[in-house]
């Protein structure tokens, strides 16, 4: 049982309780507003991990709720409609709303969606505060000391003993330049004989941790001295 809360902002009672259900069944607190006004009443006496709109609603409707929540909350928030128009999807999206979804819709699909939103925000919270000094954030990459766990945007990477402790040697260090040497030396604790090694375990690594290796977010090389991570 998580102790994750979803505000559900619908003026139609049956979807909002239907929605309620299915929140409720994953374990999740749900609370239920009637419009926009309502909804922003809610937040300011609950804490709300995210929040389901409904854009069509009497006295406020959602694009104007969002627009409001934006000036003080930066949660999750997914806008329910049953028009399928882009213009609509697009106008959702620009004022604040994280996703966007049809009515109707499939139940477990939405589930899905509050899923990943709240992985995802769960995530983003944790680099915006320190929870351990041994969990390192840089950009989408999360390196666990104590688990030994890599996660790249979310997703968990499997790396080896070498690649891992390369990656921590930089994302404790970010911005500062390591030659393959000094690499060698802190990675392998020994005396640095042929720097290929260094090289090929270093390329080996991009191709699991970027989207474009041969365009690389994170390490970066500074040539002629070394190899870097950026701050991000």
């Amino acid at each position: 049982m998580n102790n994750q809360t979803i505000l559900v902002v619908e003026d139609e009672q049956e979807i909002a309780n239907a929605i309620a259900i299915y929140l409720k069944n994953q374990g999740y607190h749900v609370l239920i507003a009637g419009n926009g006004q309502e909804g922003l009443d809610v937040l300011e006496q609950n804490v709300v991990h995210l929040a389901i709109i409904d854009i069509m609603m009497p006295v406020m409707d959602g694009i104007s709720m969002v627009l409001k929540l934006r000036e003080t909350h930066d949660l999750p928030v997914i806008m329910l409609s049953a028009k399928s128009e882009d213009i609509d999807k697009i106008t959702g999206l620009n004022m604040g709303a994280d996703d966007y979804m049809t009515k109707p819709f499939v139940p477990m699909e939405l589930l899905a969606r509050v899923n990943s939103h709240l992985r995802r925000y769960q995530r983003y919270m944790k680099s915006q505060n320190v929870v351990s000094e041994n969990v390192k954030i840089i950009g989408g990459l999360e390196l666990n000391e104590d688990t030994k766990e890599v996660f790249v945007d979310g997703q968990l990477t499997k790396l080896t003993p070498i690649e891992f402790k390369i990656l921590d040697l930089f994302m404790s260090n970010p911005g500062i330049v390591f030659d393959t040497d000094t690499i060698y030396e802190k990675v392998w604790n020994d005396i640095a004989i042929n720097s290929d090694t260094v090289m090929v375990h270093i390329r080996n690594l991009r191709e699991k941790i970027e989207i474009d290796p041969k365009n690389p977010r994170y390490i970066k090389v500074v040539w002629g001295i070394g190899y870097k991570i950026e701050k991000q």
